[in-house]
């Protein structure tokens, strides 16, 4: 239906026919970001000095215009929404081809009247949109982390369906690619000169698409993209064939037109007409489902059944899984450590799942409506984590967000049982957000550094080191994806943030260790500050403190608040 479908987004003609009073509320979807558009244009029509990106107490002068983004959420503020336009920033493959070409036009396309320069535009516009909604196919779980050390959720898990996947990570490919693609196709066809793809295939993977990617696996899927939507063979084949021949790089119903006439002015009107070249590609675009299939991506078409069933299979494993106490007193206490917190973890989980599957009978008439069951309805209604969950660990307010912390660190601690299990854990790099009991673990690693020493545990201190290995230290272990907040830390020293400084840094990976008292460690008192380290960003529970070096000035560190956390909430 038409009316599902609405026509292409494009800021300057929104711009033009709404009103000034009216704030703009773009609402985004998962990968869109209109950011970079909003600057240029405003760039073109007031000036990059007029443009802000923060929402002050302001007095907007005559022409002043403010646009927003956001994502859907529950608890936005209804104030605001009544209050603007509400516009949809929509993902998906014709979604993007639509706005590629709604941002070029008919002059642009069939700038000399050369077919193939055309259809090199239409593979670049297809390989950009692509690149872009192949971020769709991510996993959630793998998206959300902060990918600040190199133990992530999604890492414990080898089987060949994980990597079943789009890209491994999120990528920021942007329009500035797009545009700076165009500028290379644009280059390509001066002249009446040889295409060069191999200048394109180098551009574009080295200096643009490609130099936003960091991974291996993704710079080879990068590539093979390039070599597919970019070669002589694919242009050749659509100017000596028929319009209705199928070229092998794009699905079925993608057929490259093989007409182009020059657009021109009515000398009476003066109006432009589009070129029959550009309303073919529309309509070429109009033709695509509203619905992106694997296929157009290269990607099987169990695909999301399989990323589907990874996650859930998880949850279900941790459902059904049998666990018991481990012995108390018996063996390392790092090891019974992170064996009682796996026998918690699937605990909590399993508990969560029975008063989940208690409401549901409920709500299915199959059960009585007991005092219990409705204290859990009251507070999942109200957005509000059940206060009988929080008992068992207190984690986020937010019950979806609970539910993810949850799962992740009950997914999570089962590598760390794999790695204690066989001695490797104390050797690898450790994210102690993973652990529903970050502090708990740090005692047991204190309890273990007592008994290797023959000392008792209050002979023993807490230190930390950013210069390498703490030689006094017996055990120590290498804990990464710490995150700051109020200043920045560069491994060396902390640094004063500036006003464009981000709210928060990640820090380099530590060593962690407990030594003697009568040790010196790695840093003397004088040059170095203990801050704390909380469990979140909220700042609620502290679960140690670390020395970082900061050559004096301690009371400038104190007073900006500066702290460390293990997870952004």
């Amino acid at each position: 239906m038409r009316e599902l479908s609405p026509p292409p987004l494009n800021l300057k003609r929104l711009y033009e026919e709404t009103l000034e009073t009216e704030p703009i509320l773009l609402i985004i979807s998962a990968g869109a970001d209109p950011s970079q558009e909003l600057l240029e244009l405003a760039g073109q029509i007031v000036g990059r000095e007029n443009y802000h990106e923060e929402l002050n107490s302001i007095k907007p002068k005559a022409g002043f215009r403010i646009w927003l983004t956001a994502e859907v959420h529950v608890k936005f503020t209804p104030i605001l929404l009544q209050s603007s336009l509400k516009v949809t920033y929509e993902v998906g493959l014709k979604k993007n081809l639509k706005r590629t070409y709604e941002s070029w036009s008919s002059e642009q396309i069939s700038k000399g009247g050369t077919l193939a320069r055309a259809q090199a535009l239409f593979c670049l516009a297809w390989f950009h949109a692509v690149c872009q909604e192949r971020r769709n196919y991510i996993p959630q779980v793998r998206r959300t982390h902060h990918n600040t050390g190199p133990v992530t959720e999604l890492h414990i898990h080898n089987s060949a369906e994980s990597r079943l996947k789009g890209w491994t990570k999120f990528y920021e490919f942007s329009l500035s690619d797009l545009r700076a693609g165009f500028e290379i196709v644009d280059r390509l066809f001066e002249g009446g000169k040889v295409c060069q793809w191999e200048y394109v295939h180098g551009l574009l993977e080295n200096a643009i698409y490609g130099g936003r990617i960091d991974h291996t696996c993704d710079l080879r899927v990068l590539r093979s993209y390039l070599q597919q939507f970019f070669n002589a063979q694919l242009l050749a084949q659509s100017l000596t064939h028929s319009r209705m021949k199928k070229t092998h790089a794009f699905p079925a119903q993608i057929h490259l037109p093989n007409s182009c006439s020059i657009a021109v002015r009515d000398s009476n009107t003066h109006s432009q007409l589009r070129s029959t070249l550009y309303r073919d590609y529309r309509v070429l675009v109009d033709s695509l489902p509203e619905d992106d299939k694997p296929s157009f991506f290269g990607l099987p078409a169990n695909i999301e059944r399989s990323a589907q069933r990874i996650i859930s299979s998880q949850g279900s494993a941790l459902i059904h899984q049998k666990v018991t106490p481990p012995s108390e007193g018996v063996g390392s206490p790092v090891l019974s450590f992170v064996q009682l917190e796996q026998f918690n973890a699937v605990r909590l989980v399993q508990n969560i799942h029975q008063s989940l599957a208690s409401l549901s009978k409920v709500i299915r008439g199959t059960s009585l409506l007991t005092a219990d069951v409705h204290k859990l309805a009251t507070a999942l209604l109200n957005q509000e984590c059940p206060l009988s969950w929080q008992n068992k660990w207190e984690g986020p307010e937010d019950p979806m967000q609970y539910l993810r912390a949850v799962v992740s660190r009950a997914l999570a601690i089962q590598g760390w049982v794999q790695r204690a299990e066989r001695g490797a854990l104390l050797s690898e790099m450790l994210d102690l957000s993973e652990l529903f009991h970050p502090d708990t673990f740090l005692n047991a690693l204190r309890q273990e550094t007592a008994r290797l020493m023959c000392c008792s545990m209050d002979s023993l201190k807490f230190v930390t080191s950013w210069r390498g290995q703490i030689t006094e230290a017996k055990l120590q272990v290498k804990v990464g994806g710490l995150q700051l907040e109020g200043c920045s830390f560069d491994g060396s020293r902390l640094a004063e943030s500036h006003h464009d400084s981000p709210i928060v840094s990640a820090v380099p990976a530590c060593y962690m260790a407990w030594i003697p008292q009568s040790a010196v460690g790695s840093y003397s008192p004088e040059e170095c500050i203990s801050l704390p380290v909380y469990s979140s960003s909220e700042r609620l529970r502290v679960v140690t403190n670390v020395q970082l070096p900061c050559a004096g000035a301690h009371d400038t560190w104190i007073q900006s608040g500066a702290a460390l956390f293990l997870k952004l909430q």
